[in-house]
Formats: C-alpha cells, sequence, structure tokens
C-alpha cells in the first residue's frame, strides 16, 4: 500500500525532483510550488505568478538550494532556504515549456518546449547560447553525466536525438518510428494508430546508456559511443504510453511509470551487459556475431526487439491511476518511490534493495 503525502496542493501534481539532501518539490497547475522533508510534511509552498501550469522542477547539482522552475513560457530560479519571490526569472520561449535539465557542472541549463525548440541557457551570463529543434512538440531533455557539454532529447515527432553544445545540429538522431519493420514486429502496422511518439527519457549515472520511453508502450534503451548512439535493447513495458522513465543510481536499473497505471522496476544488466571498457568494439563484435538477417542499417534490429522476451519486471506497483511523474529518494536508509497522477497528493511506495 502507498502512503500518501497530502496538503501540500489543492491541483493536480505534474512533476517532481529531489535534491542531494533528500529535499522534494513538486509542482502542480495553476502555479503551485510544494516543498517537502523526507517524511512528507510540506515545509515551504509558493504559488507562481500567472497561475501556470507548473510543468517541470530540478534543483541545481551542486547547489542543492536552488530550484529552477517552469511555468508557462517562463523559468524562474527560487531559493528553497526563503521560498518567496523567484531570485531570477528568465524569458526566451514562446510556447509552453515541458522539460528543464541542469548539467553537472551548474553552468547550462536546457529547457523543451511545446515548439520542439531547446534552448540552452548559460547560467554564469545569463543568456540563450543554443536554440536547438524538433520538428514537434520536444517532451523531454537531459544532459548527460560526465559530459557536461552533451546532452539528448525526445519528442512528439518520434525523434531521439543527441547534441553537443558546440554545435547547432544534433550529432546523430534515430526515427523510432524507421525503427521498426514487419519483420521486426508484426503488428508494425499497429504503429500508423499508436506511433511511438517520445514522452520521456533518463541518461544512467555512466552517461552512456539512457533510455526513451513512448506512447507505444515500449522502452528503448541506447548506448552513446562516440558522436552516435546505437539501439540496445528494446521491449515492451507497459500497456498503454510510457509517461516516465527514470534510470537509477545503480547501474542498469530503472523505474518505468505508464498510463496503464503501473510503475515498474527493471533491472537490464544480464540483458545490457556490465559495464565495458570499450562499448564500440563490443558492439562490432555482436554486429560480426549476429546472422545477416539481424543486421540493418548498422542496428541489430531483431535482435534487439526480440530480447525483450527475456526481460521481466523486478517489481510492479498497481498504482492505479494514469502517471505524471516518478521521482526517486532515500527515507532513513530505504530507497522509495515517489508517484504523481492526476490527484493533488504524493503516492510513496517502497523499493527493493537492488
Amino acid at each position: 500500500m502507498a502512503v500518501k503525502w497530502t496538503g501540500g496542493h489543492s491541483s493536480s501534481i505534474l512533476c517532481l525532483n529531489v535534491n542531494t539532501e533528500g529535499l522534494v518539490a513538486s509542482g502542480a497547475e495553476r502555479g503551485e510550488l510544494t516543498l517537502w522533508d523526507g517524511g512528507g510534511t510540506p515545509t515551504g509552498q509558493l504559488q507562481l505568478p500567472k497561475t501556470d501550469d507548473v510543468t517541470s522542477v530540478v534543483f541545481s547539482p551542486r547547489h542543492p538550494t536552488r530550484l529552477y522552475t517552469s511555468h508557462g513560457e517562463t523559468i524562474s530560479l527560487l531559493d528553497v532556504r526563503s521560498l518567496k519571490e523567484p531570485v531570477e526569472r528568465f524569458h526566451v520561449h514562446e510556447e509552453e515549456i515541458n522539460c528543464l535539465s541542469v548539467n553537472e557542472t551548474d553552468n547550462f541549463l536546457a529547457a523543451a518546449d511545446d515548439s520542439g525548440a531547446i534552448k540552452v541557457m548559460d547560467l554564469d551570463n545569463k543568456k540563450v547560447i543554443r536554440s536547438l529543434r524538433h520538428s514537434n512538440i520536444c517532451s523531454s531533455v537531459a544532459f548527460r553525466p560526465r559530459r557536461p557539454q552533451s546532452l539528448v532529447s525526445c519528442g512528439l515527432d518520434m525523434q531521439v536525438m543527441l547534441w553537443n553544445l558546440q554545435k547547432a545540429r544534433p550529432l546523430w538522431s534515430t526515427n523510432l518510428q524507421e525503427c521498426e519493420t514487419e519483420e521486426d514486429n508484426p503488428q508494425s502496422a499497429g504503429q500508423f494508430f499508436n506511433p511511438p511518439l517520445a514522452h520521456s527519457l533518463s541518461v544512467a549515472p555512466c552517461g552512456n546508456i539512457f533510455g526513451c520511453g513512448a506512447q507505444d508502450g515500449k522502452v528503448r534503451i541506447f548506448r552513446v559511443t562516440g558522436v552516435k548512439f546505437e539501439r540496445e535493447l528494446e521491449f515492451q513495458a507497459h500497456s498503454l504510453g510510457v509517461s516516465q522513465v527514470l534510470c537509477m543510481p545503480e547501474a542498469y536499473w530503472l523505474l518505468t511509470g505508464g498510463n496503464d497505471g503501473k510503475v515498474l522496476l527493471w533491472d537490464v544488466s544480464s540483458v545490457i551487459g556490465k559495464q565495458q571498457k570499450s562499448p564500440a568494439k563490443s558492439l562490432q563484435r555482436r554486429k560480426a556475431q549476429a546472422p545477416a538477417s539481424t543486421r540493418k542499417d548498422g542496428k541489430l534490429n531483431k535482435l534487439a526487439s526480440n530480447e525483450h522476451a527475456r526481460v521481466l519486471p523486478n517489481l510492479t506497483i498497481e498504482h492505479g491511476e494514469k502517471v505524471n511523474w516518478i521521482s526517486c529518494v532515500e527515507i532513513k536508509g530505504s530507497k522509495r518511490v515517489l508517484v504523481v497522477d492526476q490527484s493533488s497528493s504524493v503516492s510513496v511506495y517502497p523499493l527493493p534493495e537492488p
């Protein structure tokens, strides 16, 4: 059974984030922002101006008192020690912002919006240094750990892209629909009615592995090798769209949340394999060993898509409501998953130790 954190919001909660000290921030519809301690008690509340929905909250990795929030087309920087008027506001977007990410050196912030734009701000100089673009709504963007100038993004154009801040064009991109073939997926004809619109992505702590969740219920895991990425694994995770993917601190563990009301914990380490010294060589070796029928445009399509048969969740949480956001926090030495949905409360579930 879930423990419920209540009293922090009156509207549907849309997003969550946890800082390095275990403080939880949640953003909701109509401009509501709340801070929670590990016991589920609200420690601070703020009504942001214009009552725009708070769509993303993210703490600075290096300064846990700094909280960046997106509401409407605005980004506000807040000081959680004194949750009052924003310390700074940035108005650089023309459409509603969907996702924020701050790099680990705390000098760049990326914000993705409904126009498909990703604006990257230099936080030291308070100005936009890059405007990157998807052809449809950009739903998620994330900087890669250990590579402060590299980021990945995904959107409703079904594109997953790898960027470097030195260039305005993507280093590499993949169309999730083009990854499918009829041989790989006998139901691919249904893709027309349920296309793999990409909703969420998350990068593992190593910086080279990231997961992407899409409307077709699948999770795709990619490995970055140099200036490109390869599809490492694909599996059917949810019966409806995957709204959230979260890579855990443990290597190759991830949480997913879906529109089917489930939250699932996956350990894909046995499928992906242990961290390798030379992932590029390993990938080439796998390709060389694979039958010709599994090779298509340099990707192990059939192999990757058939591997899902061996991937089963380690934990299934029947949350029961469409998942808006998931996060993970340690409370009294034990890991918990935080889940928010259309309600105004935060649901807290225990997680097993890996």
